[in-house]
């Protein structure tokens, strides 16, 4: 590293007290680089990321907190979208077209299996063995949870051991690809190589930067793309997805929750539950065909859109809920981010978590913690049968839900109190929740509707605050999508908190929306012209110092020249909208005319009002770095122009230098997860 790099990164992460303040230019052997006016030069290119590749399928994953899937269209039948083929296992009463998101790997760290098979081949170990085998569900939450995300991020698993994060995401999704590969070969009777398909991987559109770089480099770990040929990979935002499927559905391809007359005998509130009655029926007859056609058309809800109207995706699953807001652009119906996504931890985990902290009200925190450790596979039992429990839970059930305690529950609390479980029931108080001769939790539906009150009301307050925005006002149509949306309690409390104010839309197949909404983008990846930047990007520069305008110790004499240091020289500001494709360019000097080795230093922050790269919460994320050694022979002009540029990808970000007098260049990527 040179003694510039290392005097540039001291300064972002923690600015020190102005009394022993040190200025990340301060320890510079060079001068860094000047604007060169005009600073500012905006080049709207035609948002066309170059599409010089031919795939023969594109293949969406899915891959959720909770469950995950995989869904393919060959690109010369692009209106076939097919689902995988059923997985092995499977659980009753709970639809199987996706496989649950849990990985197991052997004592030796090597991976043994994912989905169902991972989970029943953990639950029958004996329970000794278990504690050497590492087995991981719900992880994709970590990308989400942690702020300082690296490639040497860990997880925990069942038994406490740790394990590379990158790790575990690479096998994920080796698995998948492995699975899609072999699927794909099958069918057509010809080997499929890895070179033939186009990849696409959905993430929350609230994931920060790292964590969709993170996933980047995960699937390239996996062999999916490499770094040298990025295109063959899309990262694909989970609502964005989805509203690329809503566009194309046919009127009985979805519920409309919020016809306020009566429909077919009905009042509104009947119908929330006949529509879904409705839709269960068409999910159960579909199970068993997994290629859905979908038509060359747009849709007759998406007919009513005229140009520049708006509406909202609320896209809840597993871990989080997104909400994104989206306008229309025509003639060809292009969507515009016009709200950065927002949105939080809101997935239906949350109603696992209060059911967690209703068995350590009643049985002690101390004794589910010890007996999520000594007894792994019976907490994942449990659980599942939460699950399947969770799912019968609706506004207007009147009788109770049974959860099956595992025998070894029962048997292990016993042995850790020295009294019964059903002693524990009825010493803690907890209403709603009683004991059956059979060896099961009854639950009152008051005591399950209780579980889901704090994450649907997380969901309701941040819809409340995104209706208020400006931006937000005069929304025609809520499209409620992803696994979470099944749940007639979530689809309620929308409907009357907001069936006033737009109408609310559920597609049929609503747990696969995203995944087919995914393959559609990867069929088109150009229907997303517009999105919001979700952070400020600019590079630290050198200004002429200017009295009275520049803090004092920002000041640095070379050669006589007065200098400001640390500058934030912003190329694009939180929230602006930007083009996919779109390249911004910034001419600059270098501060000392003979200086031939030129480092540029990319910044980022998660606000606007940045104006020093010391300033709190400035990033630094990529370096460029050219060396113009060798071209002295150049006559030199007073002012020696460096054109830096950014180019704006899907979910990456490329960063360029070229010397215009050698037209020599260099390139970066910007890194959130190495500096």
């Amino acid at each position: 590293m040179s003694e510039k790099e290392a005097g540039s990164d001291a300064g972002p992460r923690e600015a020190a007290p102005s009394s022993t303040y040190s200025s990340p230019a301060r320890s510079l052997g060079d001068t860094g680089v000047t604007p060169l006016s005009p600073s500012h030069i905006v080049n709207e290119s035609d948002a066309n990321v170059s599409e010089q590749q031919s795939f023969l399928v594109v293949v969406a994953i899915d891959f959720g907190t909770t469950s995950s899937g995989y869904a393919y269209s060959f690109t010369k039948e692009p209106e076939c979208i097919h689902v995988m083929r059923r997985w092995e296992g499977g659980d009753p009463g709970v639809s199987n077209q996706k496989t649950p998101t849990t990985i197991l790997l052997t004592p030796e760290r090597k991976f043994h299996s994912f989905g169902y098979a991972a989970r029943d081949f953990y639950h029958d170990l004996d329970q000794n063995e278990a504690k050497h085998w590492l087995y991981l569900e719900k992880f994709k939450m970590k990308l989400h949870t942690t702020s300082n995300l690296t490639m040497e991020t860990d997880l925990t698993a069942a038994n406490g051991k740790k394990i590379k994060a990158l790790e575990i995401f690479a096998y994920a999704l080796q698995y998948f690809k492995e699975q899609a590969l072999k699927e794909l070969s099958d069918q057509s009777g010809s080997e499929f190589e890895n070179s033939d398909v186009r990849w696409v991987i959905t993430v929350p559109a609230i994931w920060k930067q790292p964590a969709k770089q993170f996933m980047r480099q995960a699937a390239y770990k996996a062999g999916m793309a490499t770094s040298e040929n990025p295109e063959q990979l899309i990262i694909a935002l989970e609502p964005e997805a989805a509203s690329i499927y809503c566009r194309k559905l046919r009127l009985h391809q979805m519920i409309d929750l919020s016809s306020k007359a009566a429909v077919n005998g009905y009042t509104s509130s009947d119908t929330v539950g006949a529509g879904f009655a409705q839709a269960k029926e068409h999910i159960r007859r579909n199970r068993q065909s997994r290629t859905f056609l979908v038509e060359n058309v747009i849709g007759e809800i998406w007919s009513e859109l005229e140009e520049g109207d708006r509406y909202v995706v609320v896209d809840s699953g597993g871990g989080t809920v997104d909400l994104t807001v989206h306008q229309i652009r025509l003639p060809e119906g292009h969507l515009k981010e016009l709200y950065k996504s927002t949105g939080g931890p809101y997935g239906s985990l949350g109603v696992d978590y209060e059911f967690e902290k209703l068995l350590c009200k009643i049985f002690g925190e101390d004794f589910i913690e010890q007996f999520k450790i000594k007894r792994p596979a019976a907490w994942v039992d449990l659980m599942i049968a939460f699950e399947s429990r969770k799912r019968a839970a609706a506004p207007d059930r009147t009788n109770p839900l049974n959860i099956n305690l595992p025998f070894s529950f029962i048997d292990y609390y016993k042995k850790f109190r020295g009294h019964s479980v059903e002693h524990a029931l009825r010493k803690s108080n907890v209403d709603f929740v009683k004991w059956s001769s059979q060896g099961m939790l009854r639950m009152s539906p008051d005591a399950m509707n209780a579980l889901f009150k704090p994450t649907i009301d997380n969901i309701i307050d941040h819809l409340r605050d995104l209706f208020e925005k400006p931006e937000v006002s005069d929304v025609k149509f809520l499209f409620l999508v992803g696994g979470f949306a099944e749940a007639p309690l979530l689809q309620q409390a929308v409907q009357s908190a907001f069936g006033n104010k737009c109408r609310i839309i559920i597609p049929q197949d609503v747990g696969l929306t995203i995944l087919k909404g995914a393959v559609l983008f990867g069929l088109d990846p150009a229907v997303i012209k517009v999105r919001r930047s979700p952070l400020t990007y600019g590079v630290g520069v050198l200004n002429r110092y200017i009295e009275g305008k520049h803090p004092p110790e920002k000041l640095l004499v070379k050669d006589g020249t007065r200098w400001c240091t640390d500058v934030f020289d912003k190329f694009i500001s939180v929230d602006q909208s930007v083009a996919l494709g779109e390249t911004v360019k910034r001419s600059y000097t270098p501060a000392k005319p003979s200086q031939l080795l030129i480092l540029i230093n990319i910044y980022s922050a998660e606000k606007d009002d940045v104006n020093f790269i010391t300033d709190p919460g400035v990033k630094k994320c990529g370096t460029l770095r050219l060396d113009l050694t060798g071209t002295n022979d150049v006559p030199l002009v007073t002012r020696r122009e460096i054109l830096t540029l950014m180019q704006f990808g899907d979910t990456e970000i490329k960063a360029m230098a070229i010397d215009i007098p050698t037209s020599k260049s260099v390139k970066a990527g910007i890194d959130f997860l190495n500096y």
